[in-house]
């Protein structure tokens, strides 16, 4: 029976909970998919009484508030995915490269039924390309930032989320300490690198909900940063076309800072329920 209970416990845990096994384990990836969909189907309702509580009631739907409506669906799909796909010109130009396919081979691999059919059958695929990215923008983003942005204004709303997204993933920490993987120094390098590099992109997601008022550019971007990774410096360094991709990723970097705002525009996206909470004044809105 007390074992039973400690298994209950465990599985409402959103991140950290004691189990024997590794988090990349089926058996772990499935408990943790129940508990992060509770708390990722509750949030919603915690915006919803905050507003009743606080007073702020913008003239629009819950759902809307929360990037959830269908105007400015296709550019606020095509856009921002576009735009985070340019800043990784360098490592996409790299996977070309370094590829066992040529690229309309790969193509057509990625779009087979027969791919997707198993990918679907992956646990740690579906963690990695949905259920995180769409749990995880849903929580830190739609649900967070209409909180922060009516006290904190969009500039700190945008730098103070990122924060608790960059926190969250410190249970990497106790699970590999736990498991002994690395030496203490070496596990908090790791994580501070982690915090860091999900901070930003924590910061550049919650530009993008901003910007355009929905949630689905978010959840693309998120899912396709985590099938790409972090970009192989060392090893574009040591490719024999070294020259040609550090010039596609200074590109990338510089073609994404020069169309950061054109391709976030919200004239595209229709006027974003979101910024209805913020001053009409503030420029990341407008």
């Amino acid at each position: 029976m007390e074992s039973g209970q400690r298994q209950a416990a465990e599985a409402w845990g959103l991140y950290v909970w004691r189990s024997p096994l590794p988090r990349d384990h089926p058996a772990v990836i499935k408990r943790r998919f129940t508990s992060v969909l509770v708390v990722s189907g509750l949030s919603p309702l915690f915006v919803w009484l905050w507003k009743e509580l606080a007073g702020v009631k913008p003239d629009v739907p819950l759902l809307a508030l929360l990037g959830l409506r269908l105007e400015g669906i296709v550019p606020a799909t095509v856009l921002p995915l576009l735009l985070t796909m340019v800043l990784f010109l360098g490592p996409l130009t790299q996977l070309l490269m370094d590829g066992p396919w040529d690229w309309l081979a790969g193509v057509k691999v990625v779009l087979g039924p027969r791919c997707w059919a198993r990918r679907a059958g992956d646990v740690r695929w579906l963690r990695n390309q949905v259920v995180a990215p769409l749990t995880e923008e849903l929580v830190f983003r739609a649900c967070m930032l209409p909180v922060l942005l009516p006290c904190a204004g969009p500039g700190p709303a945008v730098l103070a989320c990122p924060l608790f997204f960059g926190v969250a993933h410190f249970h990497h920490v106790i699970e590999q300490l736990r498991f002994r993987q690395g030496s203490v120094g070496s596990i908090f390098l790791s994580a501070a690198f982690q915090f860091s590099y999900t901070a930003v992109f924590g910061a550049y997601t919650a530009f993008i909900f901003l910007r355009t008022g929905h949630l689905v550019g978010p959840v693309l971007c998120h899912s396709f940063c985590n099938s790409m990774g972090f970009p192989a410096l060392g090893a574009a360094l040591e490719h024999p076309q070294r020259l040609l991709l550090a010039a596609c990723y200074l590109l990338g970097v510089a073609l994404f800072l020069l169309l950061l705002h054109p391709l976030t525009n919200p004239a595209f996206f229709g006027h974003a329920p979101v910024c209805a909470l913020a001053a009409p004044s503030v420029s990341v809105c407008s």
